[in-house]
């Protein structure tokens, strides 16, 4: 009988764009192995993201707001999986390859550390004479050096796909003609910005620290909720709200998927060769929803991301990372046994690094507890921080 997986290449073959990145194609891994006989190739890479550690720590890392402050705040996990869920509905309609879009997706957050985008913020200062840090490459360093679960290899040894997708990650990559990544790693910078466009909204909305009058402001939001108020006038309030975050997400992947199959007409693509070679990204809004979007974002950094409550908390957190990286720097005996390892070859900056980075809020917390002592920032916040 044929193995599986070669049925599901032909399938690929016959059900996928010509410009799409067949499992068949792919360039292969770091190091060498035979094929599956029931998986493809990004459907292994799936697999290994989901069942790594530095995965299943993304559950106790924040967001927006620090975790633990709430029960319903977003965690970097639920984004994560929620950014595979618009990837994998934009890659089907598309007709690309949904497995590598997903795979994408689902390592894309991996380098995050303790804190969201504050603590990766101090830790870049911390690091400023050793390379710097930056949560997009972390990913990679992670997905090639730091998972530990093959006797044969560092890492995950993920394809050359997935990985190029996690090095090129942002629709604010600078690459240059002929350097472009597939359409799959494209989607999924998309649908992350459409993840926490809409999540963090929806994460600030639901508790309480801004206001749905406050919004009349944004434009996109102003039109869906006139919208709603005509097809439900009597809808009661918290049902409305999230109605309106669910048409939202709708309105952006939809527009997401017309453009984008625009786009792939008006540059006459047809295979990956072609998209390689574009000018431009291919996947992408309409210049007016890119406005909008940029609108949205404009007000949740101006009402959410520096609100008092949440950048006070943030602080106090980050205060706390910055002394346990410079305690681990004076002590490394301290640091894990890998990390320890790394010291040698990695320089010990970088292995201080790497150990605290992966941590999660909670590690973190209870580290600076037994080295150092002093309250944890969480602790009588919660009533505080939501109106």
């Amino acid at each position: 009988m044929e193995p599986a997986r070669q049925q599901w290449e032909r399938k690929e073959r016959r059900l996928l764009a010509p410009y799409a990145q067949f499992s068949a194609d792919s360039r292969g891994r770091r190091h060498a192995e035979p094929p599956h006989p029931l998986r493809s190739e990004y459907q292994r890479d799936r697999d290994r993201i989901i069942h790594s550690a530095a995965f299943r720590r993304l559950e106790c890392k924040t967001q927006v707001v620090l975790n633990g402050t709430g029960d319903h705040f977003r965690t970097r996990l639920t984004h994560t999986l929620e950014v595979a869920a618009i990837s994998r509905t934009t890659a089907r309609t598309l007709g690309l390859n949904e497995d590598l879009a997903e795979a994408v997706a689902l390592a894309h957050d991996l380098g995050h550390p303790p804190f969201g985008h504050p603590g990766e913020h101090t830790l870049n200062l911390l690091m400023s004479a050793s390379g710097g840090f930056e949560h997009n490459r972390q990913s990679l360093r992670v997905v090639d050096e730091l998972e530990m679960k093959y006797p044969e290899f560092n890492g995950l040894n993920l394809t050359q796909e997935t990985r190029e997708g996690l090095r090129k990650h942002s629709v604010d990559a600078a690459v240059t003609v002929g350097d472009q990544p597939t359409l799959e790693a494209q989607i999924a910078d998309a649908a992350d910005e459409v993840a926490y466009s809409c999540s963090d909204l929806d994460d600030a909305l639901e508790h309480g620290l801004i206001v749905p009058e406050e919004l009349q402001g944004v434009a996109l939001w102003r039109a869906l909720d006139e919208q709603a108020r005509q097809k439900y006038p009597t809808l009661e309030l918290t049902r409305h709200r999230r109605y309106l975050i669910r048409c939202l997400i709708d309105c952006l992947v939809e527009d997401l998927c017309r453009q984008s199959a625009a786009n792939l007409r008006q540059a006459g693509v047809r295979t990956v060769s072609d998209v390689h070679a574009s000018p431009l990204r291919l996947i992408g809004f309409s210049p007016a929803v890119r406005a909008d979007i940029q609108n949205l974002r404009d007000y949740l950094l101006e009402y959410f991301y520096h609100h008092p409550g949440v950048n006070d908390i943030n602080r106090r957190a980050c205060e706390m990372l910055r002394r346990l990286f410079e305690f681990y720097h004076r002590h490394p005996q301290h640091l894990g046994h890998q990390a320890a390892l790394r010291v040698g070859p990695d320089g010990l900056s970088r292995a201080v690094c790497d150990y605290v980075s992966g941590m999660t809020d909670g590690y973190a917390l209870k580290m600076c507890a037994k080295h150092l002592g002093g309250i944890n920032p969480i602790e009588n916040h919660q009533l505080s921080i939501i109106n």
